[in-house]
């Protein structure tokens, strides 16, 4: 079996580590206490035979074995079953990498299933380990404990995100094409972050109701109250994440829609500029195209102004022009 580590523990404190889950039984029927079985992987095989050992709920054990759930709680019977999204933020790729723990508790135990490495787990259990006066509350402590940590690993996450989007501003108004692909990227991990984390107070809301019938202790309520408070200012901080990216969504659309509206102005400048001087230029061309060509008789062509008179012509029409386009501010 994928046993990562196995341990029981009567009154917080480790006392055996059996080498298969059938030591484990054996151990806790003899001493008491409680076990906590982590697991990596598990398949179909050896989750059930866990399942008919801990007495845990079929639906719950099939979840467990395909993954890929939704962060939730539920009861079977005096059995939870919970689900949460650990989560850390890659900062070369800019994405949010999302684990999966499964997390089995009942009177007298603690089984843990991961489907991706969550090394936080393994940090969880050392530090109990330290704390024996937190840990002889059995496996609430451990759950509530779980809780904590994967809440506050998603502090990085909140920086790493938080840096892009301040990096995204800077690119708004620096008229990066690029900005808007990134902002939409940015905006896919920021819903899948919230996915993760948006059932959480739904979920503590759940626990704090068995407060009193399961007789939790107060040490314990204040742990998960304190962990009710981490996971709001992770969904407000998520919230305004999402809102502010919109905004610069919003804004980028406006920016490039300037930037084509003032490229369209000066192209029309140019092309103003362009025609004017066109027509200036039209003028003497046609003069001196038609009196370019090879016929004998035209108008005033053996008089001795007719040239003088042409070069009149040509340069009275290109000033007249000029003073039009001039005045109309297209030169």
């Amino acid at each position: 079996m994928t046993i990562i580590d196995n341990a029981v523990y009567v009154n917080g404190i480790r006392t055996a580590t059996p080498g298969s889950l059938e030591q484990s039984v054996e151990t806790l029927a003899a001493h008491g206490g409680m076990v906590w079985i982590g697991l990596y992987r598990p398949d179909e095989t050896e989750m059930a035979a866990v399942a008919a050992e801990f007495g845990l709920h079929l639906l719950a054990v099939e979840d467990a074995v395909n993954a890929h759930q939704r962060p939730k709680l539920e009861r079977y019977d005096n059995n939870l079953f919970t689900v949460l999204r650990p989560a850390r933020y890659v900062d070369a790729t800019e994405t949010v990498e999302f684990g999966e723990l499964h997390i089995f508790t009942g009177k007298n135990f603690v089984v843990t299933v991961r489907h991706a490495e969550t090394p936080g787990v393994a940090q969880v259990r050392r530090d109990l380990e330290k704390q024996p006066e937190l840990l002889r509350h059995g496996p609430e402590a451990v759950l509530y404990a779980l809780l904590d940590r994967v809440v506050d690993d998603y502090g990085p996450v909140i920086s790493g995100l938080e840096n892009d989007i301040d990096e995204i501003e800077d690119q708004l108004f620096g008229g990066d094409p690029l900005v808007s692909r990134r902002i939409y990227e940015l905006a896919r991990e920021v819903i899948q972050f919230q996915r993760a984390i948006n059932p959480l107070p739904d979920m503590m809301a759940s626990l704090k109701r068995g407060f009193v019938k399961y007789g939790v202790d107060i040490e314990l309520q204040r742990m998960l109250r304190d962990v009710e408070d981490h996971v709001e200012q992770v969904i407000s901080r998520a919230n305004g994440f999402r809102e502010l990216l919109q905004n610069a969504l919003t804004l980028d659309g406006t920016l490039t829609a300037n930037r084509q509206n003032e490229a369209s102005a000066a192209q029309n400048e140019q092309t103003k500029k362009i025609s004017s001087w066109a027509a200036i230029f039209f003028a003497p061309a046609f003069v001196t195209g038609l009196y370019g060509m090879n016929f004998d008789v035209m108008p005033e062509l053996h008089w001795p102004f007719g040239y003088p008179m042409a070069l009149g012509m040509m340069l009275a029409a290109g000033f007249i022009m000029y003073v039009i386009f001039k005045r109309k501010s297209w030169l």
